[in-house]
């Protein structure tokens, strides 16, 4: 995909997310809020207009001069489903064309049972049954681990036990809908791009911390998935010879150091929190002034610092956000991380903007979602048959009202 093509697909649905979010706009706001020129504006939502997702509305109150059209969204344009999943749970979110959470769900989840996946499929039409009336485009399906192809969904997951698991089409099969499946770390870029803090950007780092450690690497306007979907795997890299085994196989990865499992573990061993608790703990230990908690957080966030220095030195971006569970901690870390990141950076590199987002943990469903969002607006078809079965579903009303099968 060209830069051109990407960032006009990326384009796209920054309008929608903005009309979504602003309500009623016009063209010349949206020029004015996206930082782009008003001829561009233009040509993207004469589109929009012509796929039945923009509509004009009433003129704007003039302050002298020609009043300005408003254009709002499409009430019945359409829906999304999101879904994180994670070795004990799923987190399932019912989203509008513009990003926004209507609904939400959490459910018990067994990702190591020989009926998982039938199971997800299951949770999932009951969720979907008891939505909305409006159209559904699809479903995204965020998980930890590689996966190959976006349309096709085969995964490879060391958090979840699963290895060459056609999730992507036992989902489409099931549900009789278009299913996208990616990384959740590259969805929830993706969801950055579209409704965060990387809107406007071409080269970001999103950064996520918790369970694991992870990135999403934006390059030109699109997301980096690598030769086999696995780019952006930071928590592997080699931190420590002699550390402690990671779940990948190998020794002393960043992940195995100051991922939550971890932390909670030196913690434990350290006696700063009892055997039987957890990070919660840990980060009340820390919040009520304990000494040793704060140096453990502190600790975590300068080898977080020195590791991110070395990425941004290598790929270069103009912003770095970090966000994921562990954020929530996030005045402790930084006592550590921002010495360490600038220490490290070379010097033209070192006033590097680093966004912290808050976190709610259906961040990650609405990041699945958002693979559905940006695919109707995928001109270069890197979504392949889903992202046209998608598209179809916005324009022909037979398939909207889901009188046929995505296969």
């Amino acid at each position: 995909m060209t830069q051109s093509s990407a960032r006009s697909d990326i384009m796209r649905s920054a309008v929608l997310a903005q009309v979504g979010a602003l309500g009623p706009t016009s063209r010349a706001s949206l020029a004015r809020l996206l930082s782009v020129s008003p001829a561009l504006v233009t040509q993207v939502t004469k589109q929009l207009i012509a796929d039945g997702l923009l509509v004009e509305l009433d003129h704007s109150p003039s302050q002298g001069g020609r009043p300005a059209r408003l254009l709002g969204l499409v009430a019945d344009a359409g829906r999304v489903i999101g879904v994180k999943v994670v070795a004990d749970h799923i987190t399932v979110v019912e989203v509008g064309i513009d990003g926004t959470v209507v609904r939400s769900a959490t459910e018990p989840f067994d990702a190591a049972s020989a009926t998982a996946i039938p199971t997800l499929a299951s949770l999932l039409r009951t969720f979907i049954a008891g939505g909305s009336d409006r159209p559904l485009l699809g479903v995204g399906v965020g998980v930890p681990g590689d996966v190959d192809d976006q349309s096709l969904g085969n995964v490879d997951s060391t958090q979840l036990g699963w290895s060459h698991v056609p999730l992507g089409d036992v989902l489409r099969r099931e549900l009789a809908l278009p299913v996208l499946v990616e990384n959740n770390v590259n969805a929830l870029a993706m969801a950055e791009l579209l409704h965060g803090q990387a809107r406007g950007h071409d080269n970001v780092l999103v950064v996520t911390i918790g369970t694991g450690i992870g990135a999403g690497i934006i390059a030109d306007g699109s997301v980096l998935r690598g030769h086999g979907g696995g780019a952006g795997e930071i928590g592997h890299l080699p931190t420590q010879e002699d550390g402690p085994r990671c779940s990948c196989g190998a020794d002393g990865c960043l992940e195995s150091l100051i991922g939550e499992g971890a932390l909670v573990s030196a913690a434990r061993t350290r006696g700063i929190i009892g055997e039987a608790a957890g990070m919660s703990t840990l980060r009340g230990c820390a919040d009520a002034g304990d000494t040793a908690a704060q140096e453990l957080f502190s600790h975590a966030g300068h080898l977080l610092g020195r590791a991110l220095a070395g990425v941004v030195n290598t790929i270069d971006p103009e912003i770095l956000i970090l966000l994921g569970e562990g954020v929530e901690a996030w005045n402790h870390w930084s006592y550590g991380f921002e010495p360490a990141l600038r220490s490290g950076l070379m010097p033209r590199k070192r006033g590097i903007p680093v966004a912290v987002e808050t976190w709610q943990d259906d961040r990650w469903a609405q990041g699945a979602a958002s693979l559905v969002l940006a695919t109707p607006f995928d001109a270069a078809g890197r979504t392949g048959e889903q992202g046209r079965l998608v598209r179809e579903r916005l324009t022909e009303p037979s398939l909207r009202d889901g009188a046929q099968e995505s296969r």
